[in-house]
């Protein structure tokens, strides 16, 4: 199947023929859809948090957390340009000496562009590319309006303007303060400081694309000293990239290995679940994960960093009394009582069924049984009640070989054509926000290893065109879907307010992201 010279390609990705072969494999089984028992709700696999008690986990946090090595990941590699879809289409197809901007409005029911302008004053961006149209041209506000319109868009995404479309997101403007506007990387500073910093440092890192290197150095020399200036707080920033070696091979309608024009294979990016290499790398005690684009004014940050410190809290708890558990397992003097105490604490604490037949292994086996299902990564979930939003959501769920467990699923691995798995689906209560904290080492202090947590059967096919030919590509198993997949899971519900993504330029008008000018 291979040639000398795929032969050389797959050396330097640092792929392996039986990898690719793995992977064709996939292609040709097909990925199986998940199976949904019932949607977790509030009670029966969410935990819902009583002010009491999120005081209590946040005095935890905050008491440990000087004791402890803390990190923020941010998957931050993600280009603003699906931000500004609509924009694109009204360069595209919007033409201002024939067409006046209701009639492409009516025309194209493209809504969202008049929301656009209507609140386009309030977007963090508006003076600099005002500021720039003027320079070009003294007359510009005396243009006919939607002359304006046409080359205020314009001047935003066009390459010789600001080029927005192509900055990574997390660099773009995305709140405006009286000083400066602020990028989502800068609020990720802010608000770490907030929650994430252990002896006065907040230790941050991104997943970005290898290109925008320089660009996240400059804008961190930038701000460093303002931010730290103003939050008491330093700051320990890394990166790293999405690895060669996870991206996947693309085969052909026919499940043949994809060839491009020249002839050499076709590997594709393989979606955040590649980033469980990236977050594997990490050394922390405590792990918060939060995407790049989910950030709030200012204003809001106290209240958002309570949720984060409390999600933490829960951790720690849960965390220390497994710990607990797996030591007392390893000196192997349990006793009977003992045994369904941990047995209980799996089920009832960590969402973690044990075997049915479990009462029927001799007590060596229930022993090692237990130290299996102890001696995993632990995550704790936020978890926000459904308003419509799109987006995966918390299941329980039954796989292959019996084994029931709370997961995060996609909709794209529930099978629509069957009633049940779809009643499931709409009987949901509460979606992922992506709001996680994450627990990684043992309680010897040792790291797990997180590629032996990931099932590989919760991967994701789509169908792509590549030079005219269509061709099937593989997404790895997502990172907090199929990547966590064996890891201990606890959900808890957490306020809509811990939930501003900005999916669209638009989003940057909501309350979240506006800040109130005083006077």
């Amino acid at each position: 199947m291979f040639t000398e010279r795929d032969d050389q390609q797959l050396l330097e990705k640092g792929i392996t023929t039986a990898q690719v072969s793995e992977q064709i494999e996939i292609f040709k089984e097909g990925v199986p859809f998940i199976n949904l028992l019932r949607s977790a709700t509030a009670g029966y696999g969410i935990l819902s948090i009583s002010g009491e008690e999120k005081q209590r986990h946040i005095s935890l946090y905050e008491e440990q957390k000087d004791n402890l090595d803390i990190m923020k990941f941010v998957p931050a590699s993600g280009a603003a340009t699906r931000m500004f879809k609509s924009l694109f289409k009204f360069l595209d197809s919007f033409n201002p000496e024939k067409d006046t901007f209701n009639t492409y409005v009516n025309r194209e029911k493209a809504q969202d562009m008049q929301t656009f302008f209507v609140g386009v004053e309030k977007l963090p961006f508006y003076d600099e590319v005002m500021q720039h149209l003027l320079s070009k041209d003294p007359d510009f506000e005396r243009l006919p309006d939607d002359r304006q319109k046409y080359l205020f868009v314009r001047e935003m995404l066009a390459e010789d303007g600001f080029d927005y479309g192509a900055f990574p997101k997390g660099l773009l403007p995305f709140h405006k303060y009286k000083t400066h506007s602020a990028t989502a990387f800068e609020e990720h500073l802010y608000e770490a400081a907030l929650y994430n910093a252990s002896n006065g440092v907040a230790n941050l890192h991104f997943t970005i694309s290898e290109k925008h290197t320089r660009k996240f150095d400059l804008e961190f020399n930038k701000i460093k000293h303002a931010v730290e200036e103003k939050t008491g707080a330093s700051f320990a920033i890394s990166f790293s990239y999405q690895k060669k070696s996870t991206d996947t091979i693309a085969v052909t309608p026919e499940d043949q290995p994809f060839r491009n024009n020249d002839g050499s294979l076709l590997f594709r990016p393989a979606g955040h679940g590649a980033l469980i290499e990236n977050l594997n790398d990490q050394d922390a005690d405590v792990i918060f994960v939060k995407n790049i684009d989910n950030v709030v004014v200012y204003r809001y940050k106290h209240e958002m960093a309570d949720y984060k410190k409390m999600l933490a809290g829960i951790l720690l708890e849960y965390r220390d009394q497994a710990f607990a558990y797996a030591r007392m397992l390893d000196e192997e003097k349990v006793t009977e009582i003992q045994v369904k105490t941990i047995k209980t604490f799996l089920h009832e604490k960590l969402n973690t069924l044990t075997a049915p037949n479990f009462y029927k292994y001799t007590r060596h086996y229930q022993v090692e049984h237990l130290k299996e299902k102890l001696n995993r990564p632990l995550r704790v979930c936020g978890m926000v009640k459904n308003e419509g939003d799109p987006g995966g959501g918390p299941f329980w769920v039954k796989d292959e070989n019996g084994h029931i467990s709370l997961q995060i699923v996609e909709t794209a691995q529930i099978d629509k054509n069957n009633k049940k798995q779809v009643k499931i689906l709409k009987e949901a209560t509460h979606f992922n926000p992506v709001d996680i904290v994450c627990a990684i080492k043992n309680y010897k202090g040792e790291k797990y290893d997180l590629l032996n947590f990931i099932d590989p059967k919760q991967a994701f096919i789509t169908t792509k065109t590549k030079e005219g030919k269509e061709l099937k590509a593989l997404e790895r198993p997502g990172l907090w879907n199929g990547s966590m997949a064996f890891w201990n899971t606890i959900f808890v519900e957490v306020p809509l307010m811990t939930f501003n993504p900005v999916k669209t330029v638009n989003d940057l008008l909501k309350p979240a992201h506006q800040v109130k000018l005083e006077g």
